[in-house]
């Protein structure tokens, strides 16, 4: 690729973190401050788009801020695995925000300044994730979106709150620290430099099988954002949170910054030839097989809405990793595809979760007998979020779902088939009840009157990204063009 130097890379990053100032400046002026927050995310969103055609024309861009050691700058490259995430996370944020502004208005939830510049920073530490040209600027970015979501879990402020939050950022930097960190000083120990190449870095090393295989290890595990089993458990805690920080944390940015962590690493670190050479893609596979299914048989025991909606997301993120480690040419299309598919289709479905909140003060999926029919358009959102994330057409995670099962036919690895095939019988078991609850169960006889649906500032976002769902089953291009551009030579 043809990279011209440009300062638009570092655009995209800083005006959302720069338009943190004005957020909380607004403070006795709430109209004022929300109004910061959706100029702020619609113009991060043009500056990203404003880079695609040049992506998907083979160029690029980059930008240098400084060389902290010899080799390693902190650089923001503008790739098409870059933009593949980047134009995912800022076009939802667009309508996170949207729905963050009904949602927390209409609860009159506390700390609203805080949160608005919370989400800003976090954003802008997710695009530096996606255009960062070297594992040490993508690690320095993955640590901000850490601690700049750390208020967002907390957001309540009681000892659950509290309790969760600590669980979260122990569980997130103990890893990222412990784990991924000392794995990065290895590779620049080994190779001399942390640059995302085409092919990886790691094959003319001359590294051990087994010290490479231990590097595999720390790298997944390192990233836990991933969710891999069995560094997890932060993320149905982070539930206690408000549903728009959950639908950011599983949608939008940072449950798919571990996800593009791990990608990127195993592509452009270790090289999907190396991988093979190794053997080393079979074993990942069949380990997060394991988080796939453990994770879809919990989600079925959930009566908690939201905690079903992050035990299918663990399950999920594993689909994006097992896809790369097939190490098929339609696998790691598929993986990669399924980090944008799974975006729109489980933010809907957070999207939705919420409005049933505000509606209805429900969260227990025992208690929504009947409720479709006093919230029609919500559970029909509700539904198309969740025919996508199951894998049935014609919505876009059918696209995903069709890529990794020919890649794991390519791959001959007939056992992961059965697992896909199975996973998605159980994401159709957690799912379909609730729908069908909804709509064909007989209310209560102590149903409250009055019912309607979430104001339209919830209502108008979550059917937007229904609509994107399956709008994407129909036109798939653009990102798949991208996936394929990042991950094949």
């Amino acid at each position: 690729m043809d990279f011209h130097p440009s300062i638009w890379p570092l655009a995209a990053v800083l005006i959302s973190l720069l338009g943190a100032l004005p957020i909380m400046l607004s403070s006795r002026n709430p109209n004022l401050r929300e109004g910061w927050t959706l100029i702020i995310a619609v113009g991060k969103f043009l500056i990203v788009a404003s880079m695609l055609p040049s992506v998907l024309a083979g160029g690029g861009f980059v930008f240098t801020l400084a060389e902290v050691f010899p080799g390693v700058p902190i650089q923001l490259r503008v790739d098409p695995m870059g933009m593949f995430f980047a134009l995912i996370a800022s076009f939802l944020w667009i309508f996170t925000s949207l729905y963050s502004i009904g949602y927390m208005r209409a609860l009159d939830e506390h700390g609203q300044t805080r949160y608005f510049a919370s989400f800003a920073v976090a954003i802008s530490a997710t695009i530096g994730i996606a255009f960062a040209a070297n594992l040490f600027t993508l690690y320095l970015f993955y640590e901000v979106l850490s601690l700049s979501t750390y208020p967002l879990v907390a957001h309540e402020q009681n000892a659950e709150a509290r309790t969760s939050g600590r669980r979260y950022l122990s569980l997130i930097l103990g890893t990222s620290i412990g784990l991924a960190l000392p794995a990065m000083l290895v590779v620049y120990s080994l190779a001399g430099t942390l640059d995302f190449t085409t092919g990886g870095i790691l094959a003319a090393t001359g590294a051990s099988p087994s010290t490479l295989a231990l590097l595999l290890a720390l790298f997944v595990f390192g990233f836990a954002k991933a969710g891999i089993m069995p560094f997890h458990a932060w993320l149905p805690a982070a539930m206690v949170a408000p549903t728009p920080v959950s639908s950011f944390l599983h949608g939008v940015a940072v449950v798919k910054a571990g996800v593009f962590s791990i990608v990127r690493v195993l592509v452009d670190i270790f090289g999907i030839d190396l991988l093979s050479s190794l053997n080393l893609g079979a074993p990942l596979a069949y380990f997060v097989c394991i988080t796939i299914l453990a994770a879809s048989l919990v989600a079925l025991t959930q009566d908690n809405l939201k905690r079903r909606l992050a035990y299918s997301t663990v399950g999920q993120l594993s689909y994006m990793v097992l896809g790369v480690a097939l190490l098929s040419a339609s696998g790691v299309t598929g993986g990669v595809l399924h980090i944008a598919m799974h975006a729109f289709g489980k933010i809907t479905l957070f999207f939705c979760a919420g409005a049933i909140y505000v509606a209805s003060h429900k969260k227990y999926i025992s208690q929504m007998d009947g409720l479709g029919r006093s919230m029609p358009i919500t559970f029909g959102a509700f539904f198309l979020g969740a025919m996508s994330i199951i894998g049935l057409p014609p919505l876009g995670g059918f696209i995903s779902k069709w890529y990794l099962v020919i890649g794991a036919v390519q791959a001959n690895q007939l056992p992961i088939l059965l697992v896909l095939l199975t996973s998605s019988l159980l994401n159709a078991a957690y799912f379909l009840p609730i729908v069908y609850r909804a709509f064909f169960a007989p209310p209560p006889a102590d149903a409250p009157a009055g019912i309607q649906e979430a104001p339209l500032f919830c209502l108008v976002p979550l059917v937007v990204t229904a609509l994107c769902s399956l709008i994407l089953f129909f036109y798939p291009t653009i990102f798949l063009r991208l996936a394929q551009a990042a991950v094949l030579p």
